[in-house]
């Protein structure tokens, strides 16, 4: 076996069904300048020419690391770079090349299942355009080279494991481009400070114009960094906090729900059951319920 080009499509039991994401394919291909692309041998549905182009019933995701290509689909041209991940949707024409005049190399999974279409179909950082600039990350390029190692071997559980691997890119492409307004930059600091005073004062009142003041920072700009860097306002982050110390609570303590709601700063027991439900889907009283042991 070439070590450097390998691809493998893969079967799928029921249990590897029923686990919510599962992979279809799964390679690598390092294409010399002037090679032909696709390189044979993949079966028909996979396979496409540069005239037709190709549309697939599955979610792939494909890294170049070297080369550069061109790539096309109904919503416009692309030029590919190193470091860019090529994702693509069920149903998406498209069609796409290495430049002849230098190659490239890839990493690419297939994969389907109902936990896909809720990542990425419902991602908006995931299905805003066919390509995303992450760079070169050691970390993802080890979990691709880790998925390989998965599908060459087969050995029993592979595809729940390699799953894990795949959910691991696709975090990583997501906090890559998360961060990439912030890094190194002052007020990242700032928002992680936040961050941990918001931790630190679930069980007391917080007021956030408050903490944006003692933080230096106009309240406004805070609020929209503090979002676009968590993906929660600064408000909504602590409330899901003591949405999940209530949980805890409920589980693990005979505390009355009324103390529970106040020694969290709820306004009253009716607001707290209230948005506990909407956050839960379950009132408080019925949930500590279900979690008690069956008689």
């Amino acid at each position: 076996m070439n070590v450097d080009n390998y691809f493998k499509y893969l079967t799928c039991n029921p249990e590897d069904l029923s686990w919510g994401i599962y992979l279809t394919v799964a390679g690598r291909a390092e294409l010399a300048p002037g090679s032909a692309y696709p390189p044979r041998g993949h079966p028909k549905g996979y396979h496409f020419n540069w005239v037709n182009g190709r549309v697939l019933k599955e979610y792939q995701i494909n890294y170049i690391t070297q080369g550069e290509g061109v790539m096309e689909t109904q919503t416009g041209k692309f030029t590919v770079k190193p470091g860019m991940v090529i994702i693509l949707r069920p149903d998406l024409w498209h069609r796409y090349k290495p430049v002849k005049e230098k190659g490239w190399t890839e990493h690419y999974i297939g994969f389907k299942g109902e936990i896909a279409e809720r990542i990425i179909g419902k991602n908006t950082l995931l299905n805003r355009s066919p390509l995303i600039h992450i760079g070169f990350h050691k970390d993802v390029l080890d979990d691709f080279n880790g998925v390989l190692d998965l599908v060459r071997n087969e050995k029993p559980g592979y595809q729940q494991v390699a799953a894990g691997l795949l959910m691991h890119i696709l975090g990583r492409i997501v906090s890559t481009v998360r961060g990439r307004n912030f890094s190194g930059s002052s007020i990242e600091d700032s928002i992680q400070k936040a961050c941990l005073v918001i931790r630190d004062n679930v069980n007391r009142p917080l007021r956030i114009e408050q903490l944006a003041r003692d933080l230096d920072i106009n309240y406004s700009l805070f609020r929209k960094a503090f979002k676009k860097y968590t993906g929660l306002s600064p408000n909504q982050y602590l409330l899901s906090l003591r949405i999940a110390q209530a949980a805890n609570l409920l589980i693990s303590s005979q505390e009355s729900i009324k103390n529970i709601s106040s020694g969290l700063g709820f306004c009253s027991v009716y607001y707290f059951s209230k948005l506990f439900r909407i956050k839960t889907g379950q009132t408080p009283g019925a949930y500590r319920a279900s979690s008690l042991p069956a008689k």
